[in-house]
């Protein structure tokens, strides 16, 4: 849906009342019936249904009656609470062109009071070329139902406080101003997408900021996940900017070396086919970064260092999540005070887990079922005396080790039979309880026999089901 913000002026509070009630109503229904938009709205003099109608005319509102009467939000109004907003608060105040769509994403020229120029960004999941969110990311986490307007807020919020925390260490990106809803205000970023670019001055030392990135991000704990030409800006003095951060995942998601591989991928990939590179001759200390190179010349990620700063904690990326961050605070405060008592923790914990073995290895043999006794295992548990009795020379003689051998099998045989009787008992008991005295019931898929005498077996076949 095209942003046309000429109707944004000629809607007045009671448009705005009655558009932000919608919303409020979309918290816990995905069409909001007609008298609650109503009773949230309260205006004084009623007129809430006119106003419904007005909003219906410029599609600032859905009505569906399939079920009830009652309506949603569509993207353009919901274009229109955060600008209003946004507006209000003095961070812009007219918006331009349109310049930039992406698959879940419309990027807007805005201007400010004192004429500049910024770059107000739209998050539109939903999009039939973006749909798979719920699969590719994770911004449900344990709900089950979604809106897509939600799911777009979420991502406007993640992004800019992934862009926020970038520019605060220095990476190239563009200055987080504000955020609303689904929208972000960032400054504009004079230069081109570096899939427009055919040409280029240095492409061996813009190959290595770009891979230089990529590795400074992996070393704050980051992983872009989508850096590709597309999510590239580069200007007229070759200065390399990034772009587009709602994806960003923890170098500790399970999915890590993937991603980091694939974006080292796309940027080795564009570079051979665009610029004809050959990367043989790429130094290995790419970006002042102590990173080891495979044959291939790519950065290895198991090798990267996380040292730099740990923005995927701050920022609760994607794959780090609260409980990881208390297991890395226990454990940084149970090192060190093991480190303080090693020694004593180190024989009393000894002297309780040799206790706890024996303890287990005693109840391990009380447990073992022998099915057929042979003449190598030790059936009666007599094994160490007979150790302790050959240590000292008092062994038995050979006549009357195979007699005391064929009484015990003989046992164990007997013992044996007992126990399988009184298990067929009960497997009868319990049987005979769980049908209640209820008879089987003969299955369609009985035997029939072919000459004639089908009628015959049955009636032998339920005989012996009632036995």
């Amino acid at each position: 849906m095209k942003l046309n913000v000429d109707a944004l002026r000629y809607l007045s509070k009671d448009d705005f009342r009655v558009l932000t009630a919608v919303e409020m109503g979309m918290r816990n229904h995905e069409i909001v019936p007609a008298e609650l938009v109503d009773r949230i709205a309260s205006l004084k003099h009623g007129g809430t249904y006119k106003v419904l109608k007005n909003l219906l005319k410029h599609k600032l509102l859905h009505h569906d009656s399939s079920k009830y009467d009652g309506f949603r939000l569509t993207y353009l109004g919901y274009d229109f609470l955060a600008i209003k907003a946004l507006v209000n608060r003095g961070v812009f105040l007219s918006v331009g062109r349109q310049i930039g769509v992406g698959k879940e994403s419309d990027i807007f020229e805005v201007a400010t009071e004192d004429g500049t120029v910024l770059a107000m960004k739209l998050h539109r999941l939903g999009r039939v070329s973006f749909r798979a969110v719920k699969s590719k990311r994770d911004y449900l986490r344990h709900r089950s139902s979604f809106n897509w307007l939600y799911l777009s807020r979420l991502a406007a919020v993640k992004e800019f406080a992934f862009m926020k925390a970038l520019e605060e260490h220095g990476f190239p990106v563009p200055n987080a101003v504000d955020c609303n809803r689904h929208c972000v205000i960032m400054s504009l970023v004079q230069g081109y997408p570096l899939v427009q670019v055919k040409q280029l001055q240095n492409p061996e030392m813009v190959f290595e900021r770009i891979i230089g990135l990529v590795i400074r991000l992996a070393e704050h704990g980051l992983i872009h996940c989508d850096f590709n030409e597309f999510n590239i800006m580069i200007d007229d003095d070759e200065k390399v900017t990034m772009i587009d951060f709602p994806q960003m995942v923890s170098v500790d998601h399970r999915n890590a070396q993937m991603y980091f591989d694939r974006d080292v991928e796309c940027v080795f990939k564009f570079f051979r086919k665009r610029f004809n590179m050959s990367f043989h001759e790429i130094p290995d200390d790419i970006d002042d970064s102590e990173v080891d190179m495979d044959e291939s010349g790519r950065p290895c990620f198991s090798s990267i260092a996380k040292g730099s700063g740990f923005l995927d904690k701050d920022l609760a990326a994607s794959g780090f999540t609260r409980k990881d961050q208390e297991d890395i605070e226990k454990f940084v405060e149970g090192g060190i005070e093991k480190d303080a008592d090693s020694g004593d923790e180190e024989n009393e914990d000894g002297g309780l887990a040799s206790e706890l073995n024996e303890s287990d290895i005693s109840g391990v043999d009380s447990l073992h079922l022998v099915e057929q006794p042979t003449l190598n295992c030790d059936v009666d548990g007599r094994g160490e005396e007979n150790e302790q009795k050959a240590e000292a020379g008092q062994t038995n003689g050979p006549e009357t080790q195979d007699a005391s051998d064929e009484e015990d099998n003989e046992t164990m045989i007997s013992k044996d039979a007992e126990l399988t009787k009184r298990l067929r008992n009960q497997n009868r008991r319990v049987i005979a309880s769980v049908r209640g005295g209820r008879k089987n019931l003969a299955s369609r898929n009985t035997y029939k026999d072919k000459g004639g005498r089908s009628s015959h077996n049955s009636k032998i076949q339920k005989q012996l089901s009632s036995w």
